[in-house]
């Protein structure tokens, strides 16, 4: 049952508190909650203080105590029902609350809560903390670690056979309590990634706006992947996955810097479902990339972009330093005692000393040398880096650093919308250039139309990795390369560069011979304007989808259509997908039925192994797609050659031994 509800209206709840409440419900009322959360949802919430109030009914009164706008235990919900606390209200108030982070353990001093990975920049909100000791080596699991894990498993097995049309606040609460249980093991990385596919599954069923099925795909398989690995591996030290890896850290470990001199690079806009802010790039002497971030959750998602966009004038949060997130990404930082973390986050604990200091332009050193690596290896960089933990992943790893001209507008295919197309400059590389992120009231959207108008600029542009078969790349900042012949008409307070998620370009920004070019109707020539029709991989990316929507019953059609989806990828070469189709379909038919003819019910497991290893080959070919699609096209490859790029990439993706151990 889809459930309709205004988030902003409730608090914040814990997980463990969401599946501690619907575990006390009897089997009889929870199979009511879905339903009494949708009646629910339609009552109005009141506000006192810290005490949320909703009127059931004429007698009853529900009440969440959330100081700070977060229930924390299940004794900060009461009702006045004759059945409280074992009541079905309680637990529907809990299923309609946004989910909060979970609560932290007792930790040594000096860590730093572990982000999550939420953020659409690469950096999450919290302040940093002081150095820590060296991490522990690693370890094989526990008999507790490894019970804990089995129970998530069958939990996620669960919420996959049924979908997301059957994955109800019941199924919902056992993931939860799984995570809450691997939580209290140690194992910090499959909980946050259960509590992550729990809350993807509640903005499906609720119809939420930032709600993306392939983002709900993506969590599920790292999920299973997790949970797959740590109860089927020997986890050995010597391993393939060391078990420290598959545990993850429960708070973020800094390390100390000693003294930094620090470059500001750029600023971007922070906005997801929950947060908003801003986060400041910055390149030290050795050319390696830090981040300054102020991220707060928000309410409303009304107001979100507004507030991301002020972000960027607030002061950044680094030792004594005054002066703005817009102000460093053009100037400079001197720090004594800095902490750094693995990912690149900056500490910001009480020893840290940071002064203003003189920025540096984006063609003198260090900044220069982030443009001097070959596209086609940042390209390699960029898709290296998403196959590690979020949390591991260093700063920057997924921007590209480019010179290039601009082309005009394009339409991406037969009737499909314009897309600003750019040349890469000393080589044939034709990319496409899309906001930095798609919401209209950011600036990222019209800046790239303003900058559409301009064919035959030429930008020094910093961006983040598309994933996809055509070379894309999301447009974050922008300046003048070295030898342009007409520079960007900015003022001098801009030193040559726009954020272009918080600064608007205005028509006397760009230079006078090309700002009144009227924006190309036509595409320049040489410039690929229908992308290559390639082999059929959306067959079994579709099976894929289908089976997260609505679970494992989508998977069986007649047999025509199967031998027609099997022809169709053996005909184009992916002998792989079609036997990876296959196995998912034979797995989800597999299920034992009794005298009756009813379905007997199993754990899921040998279905979500199948679904899991052709879920990780759609990973893996849409990666191998990507580096195919740069490489032919910075080595001038004709757009015909994509069919082959794509059969190629198959090759690479079985070559990678896609598995359901795998992560």
């Amino acid at each position: 049952m889809s459930v309709t509800a205004h988030t902003n209206d409730w608090p914040g709840v814990r997980p463990e508190v969401v599946a501690e409440v619907v575990a006390g419900l009897s089997a009889r009322l929870q199979k009511r909650l879905d339903a009494a959360a949708a009646k629910l949802a339609q009552r109005p919430v009141a506000r006192e203080g810290d005490e949320w109030r909703v009127r059931v009914d004429e007698e009853a009164l529900l009440v969440l105590h959330a100081p700070g706008g977060v229930v924390a235990g299940p004794d900060d919900v009461r009702c006045g029902c004759l059945l409280a606390p074992a009541c079905v209200h309680r637990a529907a108030a809990v299923t309609l609350c946004p989910l909060a982070e979970a609560a932290e353990p007792a930790e040594a001093p000096g860590l730093e809560p572990a982000p999550r990975a939420a953020s659409a920049s690469g950096s999450e909100p919290g302040p940093g903390a002081k150095a820590t000791p060296e991490p522990t080596p690693p370890a094989p699991l526990t008999p507790t670690e490894l019970a804990a894990a089995r129970h998530l498993h069958r939990a996620a097995c669960a919420v996959l056979a049924a979908g997301v049309s059957g994955a109800g606040a019941v199924s919902q609460a056992e993931l939860l309590r799984a995570a809450h249980q691997v939580r209290l093991a140690g194992l910090y990385r499959p909980a946050a990634a259960a509590v992550a596919v729990a809350t993807r599954v509640r903005a499906a069923r609720t119809g939420a706006p930032d709600h993306r099925l392939a983002d709900l795909v993506a969590d599920l398989r790292d999920l299973l992947g997790l949970t797959n690995a740590l109860t089927t591996s020997a986890l050995t030290v010597d391993s393939g996955h060391p078990p420290a890896e598959l545990r993850g850290t429960a708070r973020q470990t800094y390390t100390e810097e000693g003294d930094l001199r620090l470059y500001g690079l750029f600023a971007e806009p922070v906005l997801t479902a929950t947060h908003a802010g801003a986060v400041s790039w910055a390149v030290d002497a050795d050319g390696r990339l830090s981040t300054v971030a102020e991220v707060t959750p928000h309410g409303n998602a009304a107001t979100a972009a507004p507030l991301a966009v002020g972000a960027g004038n607030r002061t950044v949060r680094l030792g004594d330093a005054v002066l703005s997130h817009r102000e460093f990404s053009r100037a400079g930082l001197a720090v004594q005692g800095a902490t750094r973390s693995a990912s690149g986050r900056l500490g910001a604990g009480a020893s840290v000393r940071a002064v203003r200091a003189a920025g540096a332009e984006w063609t003198a050193q260090p900044a220069a040398g982030l443009w001097s690596e070959p596209p086609s290896a940042q390209v390699a960089r960029a898709l290296a880096a998403q196959e590690l933990p979020y949390e591991s992943r260093p700063a920057g790893s997924d921007l590209l650093f480019l010179d290039v001209a601009l082309l005009g507008a394009a339409p991406a295919g037969p009737g499909g919308a314009s897309r600003l197309l750019a040349r890469v400059a000393g080589s044939g590389l034709v990319i496409a250039l899309l906001p930095g992120h798609a919401h209209p009231d950011l600036a990222f959207r019209a800046n790239l139309a303003l900058l559409a108008t301009t064919p035959g600029l030429r930008l020094r542009v910093i961006g983040r990795l598309e994933r996809a078969d055509r070379p894309e790349l999301r447009l974050l900042a922008i300046g003048t390369p070295p030898d342009a012949p007409e520079p960007l008409a900015l003022p001098a307070e801009r030193a040559g560069r726009v954020n272009l998620g918080l600064e608007r370009l205005q028509t006397a920004d760009l230079p006078a011979g090309l700002a009144a070019a009227p924006p190309v109707a036509t595409p320049p020539v040489l410039v690929p304007v229908v992308p290559p029709a390639g082999p059929p991989v959306h067959v079994l990316g579709r099976r894929v989808e289908q089976t997260v929507t609505t679970g494992r019953h989508a998977l069986a059609p007649s047999e025509a259509t199967a031998a027609a989806d099997r022809s169709l990828l053996r005909a184009a070469g992916l002998t792989t997908a079609a036997q990876l189709l296959d196995g998912l379909r034979a797995a989800a038919a597999n299920q034992r039925r009794d005298v009756f003819g009813r379905t007997v019910p199993d754990d899921h497991d040998a279905f979500a192994t199948a679904w899991l290893a052709a879920a990780g080959y759609i990973e893996a070919l849409a990666t191998a797609l990507c580096s195919a699609a740069w490489e032919d096209a910075e080595a001038g490859a004709e757009p015909e050659a994509g069919a082959e790029a794509q059969v190629r990439a198959e090759e690479v993706a079985e070559g990678k031994e896609i598995s359901a151990g795998k992560v």
